[in-house]
């Protein structure tokens, strides 16, 4: 028996949305400069950790501009060592394909999936965050044909454990005009890791949402280091310093540009236990201190932080608490920066 998709409806293209939410000069103007700061981190011109901090996915707009604000009033005390770009993830993969799969898809996590209502959400989201905190934001690249509909307010990207060995996201993302992330595969292969950041750094010509494009390469992709999960299914920490050093070794053996590492402190690194990602930032920071080739490598870290401590199931409704992974609550990581910008 041949199974089909039903075709629901059709949604707006990625330009049309634009023309209908359509950004300020002031917003556009922010996103300039920003993206100018974040690429001198990754040229090695800015010495500043870059630190990509928030929820792990974004549920509820008013928590996670109610949090965002609260980073605004750290950064403006650590701007000197730190730079901060804010995490909203509306886009969440799940391992076995259940559960909730990010604003994109259920703008009201307790209702079904509306796409068009998402689309708007998140764009609507994204764009109150640079108006109101003026700061530009990063997401997961989670499906490469619904980037554009954010590309005119993102300043990071993260192509995932899953989706890095895909063609689709590499060929994207060598077209994006931003930073973008490559993380490890679940399985840990680093080669896996640096031949998507060569792909992604190369220009291309392929098929996207219907057109031919051509991309210039983008001498921004990266690695991200996140931990692995082994063939018995324990989760195996990549950030340590040998690891660090293999890291600088494989770009050593490549003609790549902007060499550089982002460290995941949560996911297999911590096994997913939040409040690990404390030590773990700090040893980093140490990796860095012991050595001058792993300072210049490791750019910046992503931290999974939100108002609360932990995780919370859909049907709990505790304002700002993650009902995704867990995630390192305000308090914690407030002084979490902080230590951080007297350790950089």
């Amino acid at each position: 028996m041949e199974m089909e998709m039903e075709f629901l409806r059709k949604l707006p293209t990625p330009e049309e949305l634009k023309r209908q939410f359509p950004v300020s000069r002031e917003i556009a103007e922010t996103k300039a400069k920003r993206d100018e700061e974040i690429c001198s981190i990754f040229e090695g011109k800015d010495n500043r950790l870059l630190l990509v901090i928030g929820p792990c996915s974004a549920d509820h707009e008013d928590a996670v501009l109610d949090y965002i604000l609260r980073l605004r009033k750290v950064q403006e005390k650590v701007s000197d060592k730190i730079f901060i770009v804010p995490r909203i993830y509306t886009n969440k993969p799940r391992t076995v394909g259940v559960g909730y799969k990010g604003m994109l898809h259920q703008p009201d996590p307790e209702k079904e999936a509306d796409m068009l209502k998402g689309i708007i959400a998140i764009r609507q989201m994204h764009m109150r965050a640079v108006e109101e905190t003026g700061f530009t934001c990063a997401d997961e690249m989670l499906y490469p044909e619904n980037h554009r509909y954010l590309s005119d307010l993102l300043s990071y990207v993260a192509v995932g454990a899953r989706s890095v060995e895909n063609q689709q996201h590499r060929l994207t993302a060598s077209g994006v005009g931003i930073p973008v992330g490559m993380k490890n595969p679940t399985g840990g292969d680093f080669t896996v890791m640096m031949n998507s950041i060569i792909a992604a750094q190369c220009s291309h010509t392929f098929l996207y949402r219907g057109w031919e494009v051509k991309t210039g390469g983008n001498p921004y992709t990266h690695a991200i280091l996140r931990g692995y999960v082994d063939k018995f299914g324990r989760n195996i920490p990549n950030y340590h310093y040998e690891d660090l050093q293999h890291v600088l070794e494989l770009y050593g053996e490549k003609e790549i540009a902007n060499p550089a590492a982002i460290v995941d402190t949560n996911h297999s690194n911590s096994g997913k236990n939040f409040l690990e990602q404390i030590r773990i930032s700090k040893d980093i920071m140490h990796s860095c201190k012991v050595s001058a080739d792993i300072r210049k490598l490791v750019k910046g870290l992503m931290i999974e932080s939100y108002i609360e401590d932990g995780a919370q199931k859909v049907s709990e409704h505790c304002y700002g608490k993650s009902i995704t992974d867990p995630c390192l609550g305000w308090e914690k990581t407030e002084k979490l920066i902080y230590e951080l910008a007297e350790l950089w």
